[in-house]
């Protein structure tokens, strides 16, 4: 694979390197490879929108190096850059009166001129980048009528028709609900992997760059760059490194943060599937850590025989058969743990 993005010792911040510049991170060691989606990661303030926009040319370098697509940005026109790298912001851009296909257009300006004429090569690539992010028969309507999530898929179908190898995004799914947040990152991964592309967003969606990313990179003040697979981080307990607060605990048998207590309470979960593990999150979400201990005072059994029952066994050994999860928490309440 081609490394797409590669820096040697990359300092970001705000200047151009003199004693008036404001370091924000130095020493990233980092590299992006051609059909790789990678995840952005940090705390607040940590420089994640700094890099992205270092990235993309909208931020000189503080020092160290940095190249897209194997050269130097040394020696890249603003031309150039944007023919290897597309660029897609938080910031909402509105222009009156504008349709998807006159915004998604934009994205030809490189190969064209801003007042270029479409040729019917630039209209195919058009119409094949609408068809990729499913907004095929949205051509005419209007930027203002669309939903948060169409109108991030038009701002990635425009960055699609500039034909870069390199596509940054800075927290593309910020202003959008939870199931535009899953399409739009499944679609990022889809499109990095149809197309051999290098995508790199930042993100706050750790839960969903858990899920989909191929590299995780993990940015937060006075800490060493770290990246590699998701689960590589979890099991080396990076993720732990880079977010656990006080009070704040990450759970790496779930993947998911959780408000540290003093008193957890220990339960015996037998089971599988599906239910195994919404039963477990629940009991997490109530203070009970779940375990394999046969000596365990309390156990929850999930039915096997295709009916919806959950049976608890406390110290007395007496089975009670319930047949919700709200059942189940609620009779915890009052068991004798």
């Amino acid at each position: 694979m081609d490394k797409l993005i590669y820096t040697d010792n990359l300092a970001i911040g705000y200047g151009n390197g003199g004693k008036n510049s404001s370091v924000l991170h130095r020493d990233i060691n980092v590299r992006l490879m051609a059909g790789e989606f990678a995840c952005l990661l940090g705390p607040n303030g940590s420089g994640k929108s700094t890099l992205i926009k270092t990235f993309a040319g909208f931020l000189s370098r503080i020092s160290g190096s940095l190249f897209i697509d194997g050269k130097s940005v040394d020696k890249l026109s603003g031309k150039e850059i944007s023919k290897l790298l597309s660029v897609v912001l938080t910031e909402r851009v509105m222009v009156p009166n504008m349709t998807v296909y006159d915004l998604v257009s934009l994205g030809r300006s490189p190969f064209t001129g801003f007042f270029g004429r479409l040729s019917l090569t630039d209209k195919d690539i058009i119409a094949t980048s609408l068809e990729s992010v499913k907004l095929n028969g949205f051509e005419k309507r209007n930027v203002f009528e669309l939903s948060d999530g169409e109108r991030q898929k038009a701002f990635i179908a425009k960055a699609l028709v500039q034909e870069t190898p390199l596509i940054v995004l800075d927290e593309p799914t910020a202003f959008l609900d939870l199931p535009s947040r899953v399409e739009i990152m499944h679609l990022l991964k889809d499109l990095a992997h149809k197309y051999n592309k290098g995508v790199l967003l930042s993100t706050h969606d750790l839960d969903l760059a858990l899920q989909t990313a191929d590299k995780i990179w993990l940015l937060a003040a006075g800490l060493p760059v770290e990246t590699g697979v998701p689960e590589d981080l979890v099991l080396t307990n990076e993720f732990r490194k880079f977010f656990e607060r006080e009070g704040v605990l990450f759970d790496t048998e779930s993947g998911q943060f959780t408000k540290a207590d003093n008193h957890v309470k220990s339960i015996r979960l037998v089971g599988k599937g599906v239910e195994y593990k919404w039963v477990s999150r629940a009991l997490a979400r109530n203070g009970f850590s779940t375990s394999d201990d046969p000596f365990s005072r309390l156990q929850v059994e999930i039915s096997s025989d295709n009916k919806r029952e959950y049976i608890l066994s406390g110290a007395d050994g007496k089975p009670v058969k319930l047949r919700t999860i709200e059942d189940l928490l609620e009779r915890l309440k009052y068991a004798d743990i």
